[in-house]
């Protein structure tokens, strides 16, 4: 993600509901000194994962189980917002990637997200301005993990974009996907745009 073109609609995001840009980044700084060589991975291993399959990036919508269960979920690489992530593991399916910011989940969730990373997800947490508390008690926990902001990226943090962690999982998608598939998502955003919806 290039911060010059988000920069201004991550201000508009900031007005729009009152949020301080220097809590997020504040939080940003905070997650960065937690990280380490042994627990940050590299942007190639997440690109290595992300162009394996065709991705499915979940949030956590109410139908989203019923929806899963008709699916391949082996046909796809996928990247699970927040909650979304507990849905896959209590299907015995581990999320490849998983996008949270610690705060919109339950305890459990949070447990499940720890034994996804466990277990070979790559988790990206997210920091912004009133997750200070999350950070500081589930990080540690997490053995590897890439940190992310809103904010300007810096060292080994970064903005791929996105605000929530749904919208998050689909900017990750994005720019990490081969030239090939994102031809096919324009083309995709065309031919959906055509029927109105």
């Amino acid at each position: 993600m290039d911060f010059a073109a988000w920069e201004p609609i991550y201000e508009r995001i900031l007005k729009d509901f009152g949020f301080d840009r220097e809590g997020d980044e504040k939080a940003a700084m905070f997650l960065s000194s937690m990280l380490t060589v042994k627990n940050t991975v590299s942007l190639s291993e997440l690109e290595a994962v992300i162009s394996e399959k065709p991705v499915l990036a979940c949030g956590n919508a109410p139908g989203l189980r019923a929806e899963l269960s008709k699916i391949d979920l082996s046909a796809f690489v996928i990247i699970a917002a927040d909650g979304a992530s507990a849905a896959f593991m209590d299907m015995g399916r581990v999320p490849e990637v998983i996008c949270t910011d610690l705060d919109g989940n339950s305890e459990s969730d949070i447990e499940k997200e720890i034994l996804a990373c466990e277990l070979g997800s790559i988790v990206l947490i997210h920091a912004h301005g009133d997750n200070l508390d999350k950070l500081e008690k589930y990080v540690p926990r997490f053995k590897r993990f890439i940190a992310t902001t809103q904010a300007e990226p810096f060292d080994k943090v970064y903005n791929f974009g996105g605000f929530s962690d749904g919208d998050r999982c689909v900017f990750v998608a994005q720019n990490f996907i081969n030239p090939i598939k994102k031809k096919k998502l324009k083309w995709a955003k065309e031919l959906i745009g055509m029927l109105g919806i």
